[in-house]
């Protein structure tokens, strides 16, 4: 690569735009990022004829297969001969892999044998989603697909400190850096919350609504939040669940927490209202790596209760914009939210502290620290 040409990069995801979530969307406005600064960008992850959402840049479809158990997702089946041959077209100076299934070790290791950098990103803990369908034997299988997946790679990036941790923690020898994630802050601020929208969901103005924002999988913590709620019930404590999203554990969901305003999905400036109209936030998901919903939930002004666990280690100082509760552990949670509940005032100030602390989070300094790793590893290789 001469040094005046733009840089080219071969990205690739397992979900770009197929299934909304987090990862995918954090994934879309890096691309954004990097083709608003003059770089040439291919996407590379399997489709569909519905996307949930409008792709930015040039994607190519890879062939998949349903993900089994959970149909929703595709599997890539590797890296089959036509996306084979664009991909040797396009030429990349840089591959960037953003999962560990078939299709990013297919580029990891047509990357190796053409001397092209890799740059991995950590967007989930995959290891530890399989706790949640009763599978947990297959973790140590998972852990050393994941060592040796990160540890051909040039760089890894992770959202937070703790993930960082994590991840030397499974034997990766690769150098860490951080790519943090932003926040919409147009969408998400204290002025979007509106009592009438609340009042059309059946809930009342003296009722403290305890959020839950995210897709209806099992392992985002649903039971555990369903089982706080009861908690709650069992303690004399009012409250309203509002259930913001919608995935294919709803039904299980809607018959653990009968009395939740579900909200259904919100996307947009009615998302930013959803947020900003919630008391406080719940998040016990034990999977994130940075924690979208906690930090949006910090930027609309909303204290928040999580676990003790990466995606809001990083992101919540305890006591001050929410309290961080050891996982699993019901009663610690219940205890936490009836004192919010209890405490107009200590919501409030929570909430203000949240906000003022969410608006460090920018989109555009988190995703030019990943223009910075490219540059990074091309000038490692070069030397």
């Amino acid at each position: 690569m001469n040094h005046t040409d733009p840089l080219r990069v071969a990205f690739f995801s397992g979900n770009y735009n197929y299934v909304r979530d987090g990862a995918n969307q954090a994934q879309n406005l890096l691309v954004g990022h990097l083709l608003d600064r003059g770089v040439t960008v291919r996407v590379y992850s399997p489709t569909t004829a519905t996307p949930a959402f409008e792709a930015r840049g040039t994607v190519v479809d890879v062939p998949a297969i349903p993900f089994p158990g959970r149909g929703e997702y595709h599997l890539g089946r590797g890296l089959p001969r036509r996306p084979r041959r664009d991909l040797a077209a396009f030429a990349p100076d840089v591959v960037h892999v953003s999962a560990p299934e078939f299709l990013g070790h297919a580029a990891v290791t047509w990357a190796r044998r053409h001397k092209v950098p890799v740059v991995a990103t950590v967007h989930t803990r995959f290891e530890t989603y399989f706790e949640y369908y009763g599978l947990a034997m297959v973790q140590p299988a998972i852990k050393a697909i994941l060592r040796r997946f990160y540890n051909r790679a040039d760089r890894v990036l992770v959202p937070t400190p703790s993930m960082a941790e994590v991840i030397r923690g499974l034997g990766v020898k690769t150098p860490i850096s951080l790519w943090g994630r932003g926040v919409n802050h147009r969408r998400f601020h204290p002025g979007a919350r509106s009592l009438e929208w609340r009042r059309s969901l059946g809930i009342a103005d003296d009722e403290v609504a305890i959020g839950f924002l995210g897709r209806l999988v099992l392992e985002k913590g649903l039971g555990v939040f369903a089982d706080v709620l009861g908690e709650l019930q069992r303690r004399g404590v009012r409250h309203r669940a509002l259930i913001v999203g919608k995935g294919p554990a709803q039904e299980w969901f809607a018959e653990r927490v009968p009395n939740a305003a579900f909200a259904g999905f919100q996307t947009g400036d009615e998302l930013g209202r959803a947020v900003a109209s919630m008391d406080m936030l719940f998040n016990p998901s034990v999977t994130e790596t940075w924690g979208q919903v906690t930090s949006e939930a910090m930027a609309a002004g909303v204290p928040v209760v999580a676990a003790r666990a990466t995606g809001a280690v990083d992101l919540l100082e305890e006591g001050r914009t929410g309290f961080l509760i050891p996982p699993q552990s019901v009663p610690e949670y219940a205890a936490a939210i009836a004192r919010l509940i209890d405490d107009p005032a200590l919501r409030l100030r929570m909430g203000q502290a949240a906000h003022e602390h969410a608006q460090a989070f920018r989109w555009d300094s988190a995703n030019e620290a990943v223009l910075t790793t490219y540059r990074e590893v091309l000038a490692a290789r070069r030397g």
